[in-house]
């Protein structure tokens, strides 16, 4: 499992810088930021490793092919050329998904077909085998084609990465564990200091502060298709999950609040943080309407996702809520604000220019992350 590989993880746009920090602190090579993901080396078992601790990339592959295809038969010469001993018995399941973009080849149901018949005629030469029952662990295979330029990727994480185990249900507006994780990253907080989120729903975002607060590897309790299949050695994987799970520091988690106006939303937040496996002392939360909170604390930072209006139909009230923020920020002088939204008038609508802003995406809406200092 000490073999190196050139591997890639998505992401959503606008978190590539990110995910490339990320993955330069945790001493991957060659790390090479792309639209749309990250390019880096590593071997099998940092890529597990990378799987339990990144908080921002959406999934991580293993590029088994890099090159340009016109035509079916270069795919096909393109996926037989692969070695495929290394993860493919015979036995797995293939499971091809495929994307394609602005490129010639636009079939993806055609493109699945061809580089399953690929694999599989490889396969027969390689081993001798004729008779492939596909009864085993999925193998997961993932081709890009965008302008032509192909990649023949393994899908290392199965599920996407934000999903954490511990999420239940997504609540009216939901945010993406990830891309929660990079609000909490890009935001002036730090572990020491107060966070409030007054507009805390199903608590993703304290959730995950809590995480980064603790040293809690994200993805410490799922699982991964990686480990599945046949180049993997079960005890050196949970060697180091172990090692992971060790890091965690019990005890840090302080400051992380949380308000909201509805009280099923913030039990569905209680039950979220027991099953993320944080103590209720953890992260505080109450029911207080938005303009009626003050807190005590000073120097800290708000941070949330209020509604857009586009999700919840209902633009007039969530400008009015904009304004709002404005005001709670100016009942805590001392405290920083930071909101993420897709409406265009949100400035206008909280009253000021942010003295920040970044672009980024919560699934395929594109929004604004907005911070007052």
């Amino acid at each position: 499992m000490d073999r190196q590989f050139r591997c890639f993880a998505s992401a959503a746009f606008g978190m590539e810088g990110l995910i490339s920090t990320e993955l330069k602190r945790l001493g991957a090579s060659a790390v090479t930021a792309e639209n749309g993901g990250v390019l880096f080396d590593c071997s099998l078992i940092r890529l597990f490793e990378f799987n339990l601790r990144m908080h921002f990339s959406d999934r991580l592959f293993i590029i088994l092919s890099d090159t340009v295809c016109r035509s079916f038969e270069d795919l096909y010469q393109a996926v037989y050329g692969i070695d495929w001993s290394f993860c493919f018995t015979g036995k797995e399941a293939i499971n091809i998904s495929c994307k394609c973009t602005r490129s010639t080849l636009m079939s993806q149901r055609d493109c699945q077909s061809v580089a399953k018949k690929a694999i599989i005629e490889k396969t027969k030469k390689t081993t001798g085998l004729q008779v492939f029952p596909e009864s085993g662990a999925p193998l997961p295979i993932h081709i890009s084609v965008r302008n032509d330029h192909t990649r023949i990727l393994l899908n290392t994480s199965g599920d996407a990465l934000s999903r954490r185990g511990y999420r239940t249900w997504n609540g009216e507006a939901p945010l993406r564990e990830t891309l929660a994780a990079a609000l909490v990253e890009l935001s002036p907080w730090h572990p020491g200091i107060p966070l409030h989120d007054p507009c805390c729903g199903t608590g993703t975002l304290l959730i995950e502060a809590a995480f980064m607060a603790s040293h809690r590897a994200p993805g410490i309790n799922r699982r991964f298709s990686m480990e599945d299949l046949c180049f993997s050695d079960p005890s050196i994987l949970n060697t180091v999950r172990e090692k992971v799970r060790s890091e965690l520091i019990h005890g840090y988690v302080t400051g992380i609040t949380g308000s909201d106006i509805d009280p099923d939303a913030l039990e569905l937040a209680r039950r979220h943080i027991r099953q993320a496996g944080l103590c209720q002392d953890d992260i505080l939360l109450s029911c207080v309407p938005l303009q009626q909170l003050k807190l005590e604390a000073s120097d800290g930072v708000f941070l949330c996702n209020p509604p857009y209006g586009e999700r919840l139909s209902d633009q007039k009230n969530c400008r009015l809520l904009y304004r709002d923020l404005h005001a709670l920020k100016d009942r805590h002088p001392s405290w920083r604000l930071c909101a993420i939204s897709s409406d265009p008038a949100f400035e206008r609508s909280y009253g000021k220019r942010a003295d920040r802003k970044r672009r980024l995406y919560n699934g395929r809406l594109e929004c604004v992350f907005y911070c007052f200092d």
